[in-house]
């Protein structure tokens, strides 16, 4: 007797079946993986270890959270919604010494003109003295806040002559670009959108007055269950900055892929920054010391912080 035909949806059930003890152990391997949870800003750490290819061969999975700055992924930390991320050196301090329960373990530089005061290009202002009276966005608990005490105390002027609008860069851009305030505090790549994409100018940058260190920071229970997979992290991305700083190119249309940024605003930012990898050494601790003496004074951070408490030196990354 002759064999009907299968009809093709049984033919395609039958061919998924013969094709599943093939992909069973591919997928059983990603499965028993241990998982890292990483939290990013603007695709840059991600786009690094991807572009440079020191997201190879894990012997971890990591699951991806993209962040629009640093607040709400200190957040998610501070929750252990996460387990790792990447913020500034205050933003992290200012959530640590409010008792959160985290520790930073590798450390980035950038160049601190990533740091600046921005006017629009219809501005009058041609100095900071010109901002008397004015209002200037930026994020409180953190760089932005930071620089425009800092910048105004170098300049001799009271606080109190401007007015400080506490935004977070999404809404602060907004609110820069419509005229709702004067000025902006903030950093790369915001820096280089603002510029190339709407004429805006740098009014005042963070030369001399920030340490602009970005650091990698983790839950305090990922130190005992995930110690392995931070080390591993942290060098990957060691290598993958050293990479980056002679192929910004590269690295630039990586993150435009994944970000949308446009490319040629991406490859200023990260010419400006200049991104390397630093040691948490006793320096380094100095340095941050006395920028979070100062913070205290300013009114970025609510108490002292104790530097060297909120950093882990155990793992031994030399810069």
């Amino acid at each position: 007797m002759t064999q009907l035909p299968l009809a093709p949806r049984r033919r395609a059930l039958l061919a998924a079946l013969a094709a599943a003890p093939l992909a069973t152990p591919a997928l059983l391997r990603a499965q028993g993986l241990p998982v890292l949870r990483v939290g990013n800003q603007k695709g840059g750490l991600r786009s690094l270890l991807d572009v440079s290819g020191q997201a190879r061969d894990l012997p971890y999975r990591i699951e991806w959270s993209e962040f629009p700055a640093a607040a709400p992924l200190l957040e998610a930390l501070n929750a252990h919604a996460i387990d790792a991320g990447s913020q500034g050196d205050l933003a992290f301090l200012s959530v640590f010494a409010n008792g959160a329960p985290i520790k930073a373990v590798g450390a980035t530089r950038h160049d601190p003109k990533s740091q600046a005061i921005l006017v629009r290009g219809d501005s009058k202002a041609g100095s900071l003295a010109d901002l008397r009276g004015k209002r200037i966005a930026g994020n409180r608990g953190g760089w932005g806040q930071y620089l425009v005490r800092g910048a105004l105390k170098r300049e001799g002027i009271a606080p109190e002559e401007i007015t400080l609008v506490p935004l977070g860069p999404v809404d602060a851009a907004l609110a820069f670009r419509s005229g709702a305030v004067d000025a902006w505090a903030i950093w790369e790549p915001y820096i280089s959108i603002e510029l190339a994409g709407f004429g805006a100018r740098v009014l005042v940058d963070g030369t001399g007055l920030t340490p602009t260190v970005n650091f990698i920071s983790v839950h305090d229970a990922v130190l005992r269950d995930k110690r392995a997979l931070v080390q591993d992290l942290l060098l990957r991305q060691q290598r993958g900055f050293a990479w980056a700083l002679d192929h910004i190119p590269e690295f630039a249309r990586s993150t435009s892929e994944l970000t949308r940024i446009p490319e040629p605003m991406l490859r200023r930012a990260y010419e400006v920054q200049r991104t390397r990898s630093v040691p948490i050494d006793a320096p380094l601790v100095a340095e941050l010391q006395a920028a979070s003496d100062l913070a205290v004074e300013f009114g970025v951070f609510s108490r002292p912080v104790r530097v060297q408490d909120a950093l882990d030196t155990s793992f031994g990354l030399t810069g």
